[in-house]
């Protein structure tokens, strides 16, 4: 983190540039969050990531979009897998897991992103 960076979260204020960075992670946080159910706000969440992640670039945030994406990518794969698996049984653990895991991932970011402060 640059020391421009540290200084912002340190005085917890935010410029124009950092709260717009904000409020499109939050939005895909949250329709990550919806997809969990759903299925297709998962895919809208990402994609929502994905394309504005180039006008995060810099932000105090930009880590948050890489952690929405990756999550997006490693719980995609992970499930196509379980479904593979599930004739042995063991794809049902490998879903439960991931399902889990997605969850941690998606509310460590919620928590961190609202207390103005990068993912890692």
């Amino acid at each position: 983190m640059s020391e421009l960076q540290q200084d912002r979260t340190t005085l917890n204020t935010l410029s124009s540039f950092d709260e717009k960075a904000k409020t499109n992670a939050l939005i895909s946080y949250v329709l990550m969050v919806i997809g969990m159910f759903t299925g297709i706000f998962w895919l809208a969440g990402a994609i929502w990531a994905m394309v504005k992640i180039g006008d995060a670039r810099g932000s105090i945030f930009e880590d948050h979009y890489s952690n929405i994406i990756k999550t997006f990518w490693w719980g995609l794969g992970l499930t196509l897998i379980s479904f593979i698996l599930m004739f042995f049984y063991i794809g049902y653990f490998i879903l439960i897991g991931t399902f889990i895991w997605s969850i941690i991932k998606i509310v460590k970011g919620l928590a961190r992103i609202t207390s103005n402060k990068s993912y890692k």
